[in-house]
C-alpha cells in the first residue's frame, strides 16, 4: 500500500468546481418541503416527551445523552402554539445543512454539478437522511454533524489546512454533547489513515489540540457520570437488547442499506470500490476501510443499523465523483434518470400521508420495533386521560401520592399530558435520575406492561385497577398496559437505587 503524505500536485494546484446552486437550491427546496410535512405529522413521540421532560432537569450530562437534545425541546415547546413544525425545526434545518454539506463535500473530492447533484439527491431521498428530521431525536442532529466533521477532514486532506483538524475538534465536541457514538468515527478513520494514509494525519498537532479540546469541554459531563456510576456506559446491553427487534446483527447491513435509499445504496456499494480502485480518490481512500471497520465494530457491539448513518454520505459522495468521472454521458443520464424517479418515488411512499384511523395495528413488537418512529407517536395522552380517571376512581383514602411509570416515555407523557396528577417518577434510563418518591410515600400508581408478574419488583401488595390499549400505540408503553394501586416492599431510599435500569 503506498503511503500518501500530502495531497497530489494537481489537487493542490486546481481549485475545485464552482458549487453548484443551480441544481442544488431545487433540491434543498424540495427537501425541505418534504422534511417539514414530516414533521408536521402526527403527535410528539415518546423520546420527543422525554426530551422535554429532561428540559425540565437541565444537567450537563444525563445517564443516556448530553444536553443539546433536552435543551432544543425545552426551546421548542416554549414556541407559542402546539406547533409540531416549530418543536423539529431544529431537525430540518440541520439535515438540509446536513444535504448541502454533502455536496460540499463532493465539490472537495473533484466533483462537478453532476456529482453534487446526485450526492445531494441521494441524501433527499435517503429514508433515514432525510426522514430523520421528521421527529427532533439524537440522530437528527448527529448524522449532519458527523457530515461537517467527515467534510473538515476531506478538505484537509486535499489542503492541508491543518485549523480544519481543530475545526473537526470543536464540530465533534459539540457532537459529544449529543450522542457519544463519534469517538468510534476518529478511531476507525486513524486506524485506516494510519494503514492506508494520510499517515501524516496523526502527526498534526491540529488533530490532537482538537482531541483536547473535546475533553476539555467533556469534563463536567464526565464527572457527572463517574459520581453516578458511568450509566451512559450502560446503555449498551440495552441496545444489544433492543436491536435483536430491528434485525440484530444479521440483518445490520441489510437494514443500513435500506435506509441509504435507492440512489444512496448504490452510490454507497460503488463508493466504497472507487475509493479502493479510482486513482483521482487515491488520497482519500482510507475512507472506505474506516467505514468498513466502522461496522464491524457496530455489529459486533450490537449497535443499531443507523448508527453508521454519519458516514454514509461521505462515501455515497465518493461514488457520486466517480461515477460522474465515467465516460458515455448519454449511458449516465440513462441510469441515472430511471434511479433517480424511483428514488423519488420511495421518498413520497415513506412520507406520512396516511390518516391516522387508517394506520394498520402492529402485528408483533418486532413490527412495532421496526416502525418505531411511527407508533411511538400514539396513545400518550388517551394513556393520560386513563392514569386520571383511574385516580379519581378511587376512594379519598386510596388515591396514590405519586406515579410510578414503568418506562421513561410513559413518565413523560403523564408529565406532559397530565392536568392535577400527583408527581411522576421512572426508574427507567434517564429519568431514574431525576428524583425518586418520598419515603413518606407508602401508595404509589403503577403504570407497567401488563406483560410483567402483578407482584412486580417494587411492590408488596399490588392490584390492577384497569388496562390500556391504544390500537395504534408502541407495544408496552402505549399499549398494553396495567394500571396498578402499589404499596412499596421498602422505603424509597432503598428501592430507587436497585430499581434503576437503562
Amino acid at each position: 500500500m503506498t503511503e500518501t503524505t500530502s495531497a497530489p500536485a494537481d489537487r493542490l494546484d486546481t481549485a475545485p468546481a464552482p458549487v453548484a446552486w443551480v441544481a442544488l437550491v431545487p433540491i434543498l427546496l424540495l427537501s425541505g418541503i418534504a422534511a417539514a410535512f414530516g414533521a408536521s405529522k402526527y403527535h410528539l413521540f415518546g423520546d420527543e416527551l422525554y426530551f422535554i421532560a429532561a428540559g425540565h432537569h437541565l444537567s450537563v450530562s444525563y445517564a443516556d445523552q448530553g444536553p443539546i437534545l433536552p435543551l432544543l425541546a425545552l426551546l421548542g415547546d416554549a414556541m407559542p402554539g402546539d406547533s409540531l413544525v416549530l418543536f423539529r425545526l431544529p431537525s430540518v434545518l440541520i439535515t438540509l445543512a446536513g444535504i448541502l454539506v454533502s455536496a460540499l463535500i463532493a465539490r472537495e473530492l473533484g466533483g462537478g454539478r453532476f456529482a453534487q447533484a446526485l450526492t445531494a439527491g441521494a441524501y433527499a431521498t435517503s429514508t433515514f437522511l432525510l426522514l430523520q428530521s421528521s421527529l427532533l431525536a439524537t440522530n437528527a442532529i448527529d448524522t449532519p454533524l458527523w457530515v461537517a466533521i467527515t467534510w473538515l477532514l476531506v478538505r484537509w486532506v486535499r489542503t492541508r489546512q491543518d485549523w480544519l483538524l481543530f475545526a473537526a475538534g470543536v464540530v465533534t465536541a459539540i457532537d459529544m454533547q449529543v450522542k457519544w457514538l463519534i469517538p468510534v468515527f476518529w478511531v476507525c478513520a486513524i486506524v485506516a489513515a494510519s494503514i492506508w494514509g494520510p499517515r501524516d494525519l496523526v502527526r498534526r498537532p491540529a488533530l490532537w489540540l482538537g482531541g483536547a479540546f473535546t475533553v476539555v469541554t467533556m469534563i463536567p459531563a464526565l464527572l457527572w457520570q463517574a459520581d453516578r456510576g458511568w450509566p451512559y456506559l450502560q446503555l449498551t446491553d440495552q441496545v444489544a437488547e433492543e436491536s435483536q427487534y430491528a434485525g440484530g446483527r444479521i440483518g445490520f447491513v441489510p437494514i443500513m442499506l435500506l435506509t441509504a435509499g435507492v440512489l444512496g445504496a448504490l452510490l454507497l456499494l460503488y463508493g466504497l470500490y472507487a475509493l479502493m480502485r479510482s486513482e483521482g480518490l487515491r488520497p482519500y481512500r482510507f475512507l472506505a476501510p474506516a467505514f468498513v471497520l466502522l461496522v464491524i465494530v457496530f455489529i459486533i457491539t450490537a449497535g443499531r443499523p443507523y448508527y453508521p448513518g454519519g458516514m454514509l454520505p461521505v462515501i455515497i459522495t465518493a461514488g457520486a465523483v466517480a461515477f460522474e468521472a465515467l465516460p458515455k454521458p448519454k449511458l449516465k443520464a440513462a441510469l441515472t434518470a430511471p434511479l433517480s424517479l424511483l428514488a423519488v418515488a420511495s421518498i413520497v411512499v415513506s412520507l406520512p400521508f396516511t390518516p391516522e384511523s387508517d394506520i394498520a395495528e402492529p402485528k408483533s413488537l418486532m413490527e412495532a420495533g421496526m416502525q418505531i418512529s411511527v407508533y411511538g407517536q400514539f396513545g400518550w395522552p388517551e394513556l393520560t386521560r386513563a392514569v386520571e380517571e383511574s385516580i379519581a376512581g378511587l376512594p379519598e383514602d386510596e388515591r396514590p401520592q405519586a406515579i410510578v411509570a414503568s418506562s421513561y416515555w410513559q413518565a413523560s407523557a403523564l408529565q406532559y399530558y397530565g392536568n392535577g396528577l400527583p408527581p411522576v417518577y421512572s426508574p427507567n434510563r434517564g429519568f431514574g435520575y431525576f428524583g425518586a418518591p418520598a419515603d413518606s410515600t407508602t401508595t404509589v400508581l403503577r403504570v407497567i406492561s401488563s406483560e410483567a408478574e402483578l407482584q412486580d419488583d417494587m411492590c408488596d401488595r399490588a392490584r390492577t385497577l384497569r388496562r390500556f390499549d391504544h390500537r395504534i400505540g408502541m407495544p408496552t408503553a402505549s399499549t398494553g398496559v396495567d394500571i396498578r394501586l402499589c404499596h412499596p416492599r421498602a422505603p424509597w431510599s432503598t428501592l430507587w437505587p436497585e430499581l434503576r435500569r437503562m
